[in-house]
């Protein structure tokens, strides 16, 4: 019988199964930032165990509240800050030099095709599109990786996701991957895996894969996948020339981790996007999705473009493909949050954060604040925004503020409009 590509992961860092359905892994990257690795942190300094396993595997960042906004979050940040340096983590990222934590990690190269990554975050599932098993993990688990470098996971149940057609102009990955969560529900998918794949996925660059993966948790899914290929191999080939005598070479390796055609799957979807529409969540959970034009009118007072899911250079260049000459609604507070300061730079080169700016958008630095509500961009009871974000639930951007969810383009028109908007026709003009 033939294996997943998460069985063969799992195969090749087999450290031991308590159970039959229980494996403990060996882990090839733990990720930390400074919301929940403090708690794992002082935890292990009152229990006498201030270690890690290996410095040169953890890569730690400080960029939910960042700069801080206040006290505690300062000393969340000092905490991290004073543990990089007394276990000397080289890949240490503080302000200035920081980024979030799911864009800022692949572009520097610490992802490669068959690892294990994990970290305190639900979207560490992000990590997957370079055909990795990435998941987040909770506090003790956290703990124990940072202390002997392994974690336990159940045996791995695999959910094939093929996505067909020819993509629409106007639609875009967070599209596709919101009309899947609609789809399959928030449980759909609960304690699998989805591995995604097709014609469609294939024709993705990265940061489009990164955005299907980094929702697969909104199903449930402990992580999401994508097979690495040629296009793995481009986006990493800076890191990996060392190693391959060229990107077609590489991308043949990479093979090694694809999912045998004889694999046995517990369920496999279909999802042909021919005549997708632009997507866009209503109420509080992200399986509450509907087309863009049922939606069309509903007034907002908040556009936020940024974080894990869509802060890429590719987000920002698609918002901006809109905002160009436009100007944003008098009714309406547009904030732009580029993921990393590479992204940032690369935006000002190109000449976008001057179109977000001329348009009326404010420009902040690199950081999550927003997205949990917690700093730059927080909404106020009764506000509604529209984001690229990847959660809504009831209070996610603010005690008593509602999240409508949607593609950097969609959100760019209705920042324009002031409403929830079909970004299609404002490209056609």
């Amino acid at each position: 019988m033939g294996k997943t590509i998460a069985e063969k992961i799992f195969a090749a860092h087999l450290r031991d199964t308590p159970t039959p359905d229980n494996m403990v892994l060996d882990i090839d990257v733990i990720m930390c930032h400074e919301i929940t690795t403090p708690i794992a942190i002082m935890d292990l300094v009152d229990k006498g165990m201030d270690r890690v396993f290996d410095p040169d595997k953890i890569k730690a960042v400080i960029d939910h509240v960042t700069p801080p906004k206040d006290s505690k979050t300062a000393t969340q940040a000092k905490i991290m800050r004073d543990w990089a340096r007394r276990h000397k983590i080289k890949d240490f990222f503080d302000i200035g030099r920081n980024g979030v934590c799911h864009a800022l990690f692949p572009e520097k190269g610490f992802i490669r095709p068959g690892n294990t990554v994990i970290m305190g975050d639900s979207h560490t599932c992000t990590h997957g599109a370079f055909g990795a098993f990435a998941a987040g993990v909770g506090t003790t688990d956290l703990e124990v990786g940072i202390l002997k470098g392994v974690c336990a996971f159940r045996k791995p149940e695999s959910m094939k996701i093929e996505v067909t057609g020819v993509l629409p102009a106007g639609v875009y990955a967070k599209d596709i991957i919101l009309h899947i969560i609609k789809t399959l529900t928030v449980n759909g998918a609960t304690d699998m895996v989805i591995e995604f794949c097709g014609p469609v996925v294939a024709a993705m660059n990265m940061s489009s894969r990164m955005t299907l993966c980094n929702m697969s948790v909104e199903a449930g899914a402990t992580s999401g996948l994508c097979l690495p290929d040629r296009t793995t191999a481009e986006y990493l080939w800076p890191f990996i020339r060392d190693d391959y005598d060229s990107p077609a070479a590489a991308a043949e390796d990479f093979k090694k981790w694809h999912s045998d055609e004889d694999a046995v799957y517990g369920q496999t979807l279909t999802i042909d996007v021919s005549d997708l529409e632009p997507q866009v969540t209503f109420d509080y959970k992200p399986d509450r999705v509907k087309n863009i034009s049922e939606l069309a009118g509903a007034k907002i007072d908040q556009v936020y473009i940024g974080s894990c899911t869509n802060g890429r250079i590719e987000d920002i260049r698609e918002a901006a493909s809109i905002l160009k000459g436009r100007k944003v609604a008098d009714t309406v507070r547009g904030i732009l949050t580029p993921a990393t300061p590479a992204i940032y730079s690369r935006a000002l080169e190109e000449g976008l954060i001057k179109i977000f700016m001329d348009a009326g958008f404010c420009v902040l630095n690199p950081t999550c604040g927003a997205c949990l509500g917690m700093s730059s961009g927080v909404l106020a009871e009764g506000e509604t925004c529209a984001s690229t974000t990847n959660r809504n639930f009831n209070g996610r951007m603010g005690k008593g503020g509602m999240v409508h969810l949607m593609s950097p383009l969609s959100a760019a028109a209705a920042a324009v409009t002031g409403e929830i908007t079909d970004p299609r026709p404002m490209m056609e003009s």
